[in-house]
């Protein structure tokens, strides 16, 4: 091709490009509205003016870079990305927030999405990564629009985890169906291309038949029987997510999904873990056994899972044939245990005490006991918020083997749990002992 015609090719590439970034930011919700207009939800925290922001096409490089000419797929690489967390001030999304600030090198600016900003945000705001707090809603279209617009990854770990019944199941579907869809449509409009979904095991199972899952991995076959609303919500989020895998976003080009399935999360931060201590703590140092030793569950250590998402969302351009629409359970070195034997692995060196080598219960009592507090609930639903740890739903969980053995993750993208199980424990124990001491 004679110079001046690769001239001219290349002069209508960049036109074409600009044209494209252009699209991304002329969402609904952009503006003054979107930036903190009449609803306090939408209102983003030092979110700075548009002309005081990066550019958008430094900001949207990193997405095109894959289809560029080489020279300027090279210069695109050295662009600083733009990540979105949403539910970035939750028990995950706090150590997905603090994970990508240390492990993601091509970091430019990281937007925290949450109902509830923490205040702990401020102190990540010195670094030399733009960290940007957007307090919003992820039933609220707009707002997720807004926050999604120019963003190359999206980790997508706002939900609403309730097993006990705090919340109507509307709110639940709500939050975890309509919120997923509010996302996957942001990322359609904008033209961001990296979808990274944080699912659950309990879009499997446990299932309420009591079948076991003994170290199962993602293509395991198992009868998954959902009728508690939370289960049924994740497994409907999670189809949604890969079934967008491969859509085309603004631009032209294919959206590239995967959902990450963690096992039962603990570490730093986790709200039942405290919740066990403390009632230790007021039945003076002692807990009692309800379930039988034998029965097994998979854990996770909260590191390890914000770990794994970090590097999904990084190998998620560069493996998207292989990763795109796929799922992954999370998992680590912790061992195989039942809740309580694996809870009295920190709570024990915090001074508690589990009583009786078998449940001082029979089993058919705990059923009754979870029947009639079922009862209740729907009863004084109307009055009073009745939310105890035993119903049904987390009686059939608990009492259920689940375990997983799988390294899909590992042949997938490479992933390596970064905390052993004694650093796991370690770090668990002393979060547990501080927030023991803050409450007495």
């Amino acid at each position: 091709m004679p110079v001046e015609h690769r001239v001219a090719a290349r002069g209508r590439l960049r036109a074409r490009v600009v044209g494209v970034v252009a699209g991304r930011v002329s969402v609904p919700g952009m503006g003054q509205e979107g930036e903190g207009g009449a609803s306090g939800r939408g209102r983003c925290v030092g979110w700075p003016a548009l002309d005081e922001r990066r550019g958008p096409l430094q900001a949207s490089l990193g997405t095109l870079g894959q289809w560029l000419q080489p020279g300027m797929a090279d210069s695109a690489q050295a662009q600083k990305l733009v990540y979105l967390v949403t539910g970035g001030c939750g028990f995950l999304g706090e150590h997905v927030v603090r994970m990508l600030l240390q492990r993601e090198p091509r970091l430019g600016e990281l937007r925290v999405f949450d109902r509830h900003l923490g205040p702990w945000l401020e102190e990540l705001k010195t670094g030399p990564v733009r960290v940007t707090a957007i307090q919003g809603d992820v039933t609220e279209a707009h707002e997720v629009a807004a926050a999604v617009a120019g963003a190359h990854v999206v980790i997508h770990t706002a939900g609403l985890v309730d097993v006990f019944g705090r919340a109507s199941p509307e709110t639940i579907h709500e939050v975890n169906v309509q919120g997923t869809r509010n996302v996957i449509e942001a990322c359609v409009q904008t033209g961001t291309r990296f979808l990274v979904y944080t699912s659950s095991m309990e879009v499997v199972g446990p299932n309420t038949k009591g079948h076991p899952f003994y170290r199962g991995n993602e293509d395991t076959l198992y009868e998954a029987v959902h009728r508690h609303p939370y289960p049924c919500s994740k497994a409907l989020a999670e189809r949604l997510v890969l079934e967008a895998n491969g859509r085309e976003v603004h631009g032209g080009l294919p959206l590239v999904t995967c959902a990450l399935r963690p096992t039962g999360i603990y570490g730093e931060g986790h709200q039942i873990m405290r919740d066990f201590y403390r009632q230790g703590l007021r039945l003076g140092g002692w807990l009692f056994r309800a379930i039988p030793a034998s029965v097994e569950h998979g854990r996770v250590y909260v590191g390890n899972v914000a770990w794994m998402h970090v590097l999904a969302a990084r190998e998620l351009e560069r493996r998207a044939a292989l990763m795109g629409g796929q799922v992954y359970f999370c998992y680590d070195g912790s061992p195989y245990k039942s809740y309580e034997d694996f809870n009295m692995e920190f709570l024990g060196p915090c001074g508690l005490q589990l009583v009786g080598a078998r449940p001082l219960l029979p089993y058919w009592l705990l059923v009754f006991l979870a029947a009639l507090n079922a009862l209740l609930q729907w009863l004084l639903r109307p009055l009073v918020l009745y939310a105890p740890l035993l119903n049904p739903y987390t009686l059939a969980v608990a009492n259920t083997t689940f375990t997983v053995s799988t390294d899909k993750a590992q042949r997938h993208f490479g992933y390596e749990p970064l905390f052993s199980w004694e650093d796991s424990r370690t770090r668990t124990i002393l979060w547990v002992q501080a927030a023991g001491s803050s409450a007495q």
